[in-house]
């Protein structure tokens, strides 16, 4: 099965869709769809298009939408605030890998120990369609701009709030301390890890300290773990 991303299709069909350059060049010139070769696409928001191609433009691709069908989301909502590595690959792996798993939500964090500030959201964005679409999940989690850490703080959020902060050994597990079916908000620090000082704020905001396990963990790889565990713990 190959999935194509199509944003803001409307609910009323049959429809005719026109695909974007890049989708319609896959489509096309990739895969040699030809007219009347059927397709399925998602606009990302857990609907699965069913459609024909009419036209084998591999620059602006029509597509006519026939049918739908709705996969409900999972029942909770999880939201990871990660501060970007200096190495972005790393980074872009991470996007790549929570996008499979299941994740709702990302905000890159700015942290005092960062090396990273600044990001090509255009180029991150791009990796989580193409996660999305690999995986076959019909969900594109949200990507939000990078946020200072105290601003982030100032924020309202809902469910239940942890940060995983390695400097000190925390006895708290995040497997015991999560309850199943709730939202979950985990805040995961640099490659230097967050500084006292942010970790007092965060607790004094509501946030558990929590570990992810015996290891340390870099920072790509403690925000993947996080990811799963929460996946793992409401299946």
């Amino acid at each position: 099965m190959n999935l194509f991303y199509q944003p803001e299709i409307p609910d009323i069909l049959p429809v005719n869709v026109v695909l974007d350059a890049e989708e319609s060049y896959h489509a096309i010139r990739v895969l040699r769809f030809r007219e009347g070769s059927q397709i399925q696409l998602t606009d990302g928001q857990g609907k699965l298009f069913e459609g024909t191609v009419l036209s084998e433009d591999s620059k602006a691709c029509i597509v006519s939408l026939s049918a739908v069908s709705k996969v409900p989301k999972h029942p909770f909502y999880l939201h990871l605030a990660v501060a970007p590595t200096k190495n972005i690959d790393r980074f872009e792996w991470f996007l790549e890998k929570a996008t499979e798993i299941g994740i709702d939500e990302i905000t890159p964090l700015i942290c005092e120990h960062s090396e990273r500030n600044s990001l090509r959201l255009d180029r991150l964005q791009k990796i989580l369609v193409s996660a999305m679409k690999q995986s076959l999940n019909l969900h594109l989690p949200r990507l939000n701009e990078p946020v200072k850490f105290t601003d982030f703080l100032k924020n309202d959020h809902t469910g239940q709030k942890f940060i995983g902060y390695v400097e000190e050994k925390q006895d708290i597990l995040l497997k015991k301390a999560y309850l199943t079916g709730s939202d979950a908000l985990l805040l995961i620090g640099p490659e230097g890890d967050f500084s006292k000082k942010e970790v007092s704020e965060a607790i004094r905001g509501g946030y558990t300290a929590v570990s992810l396990g015996n290891s340390r963990l870099r920072t790509e790889t403690a925000a993947v773990v996080a990811c799963h565990s929460i996946q793992i713990l409401n299946q």
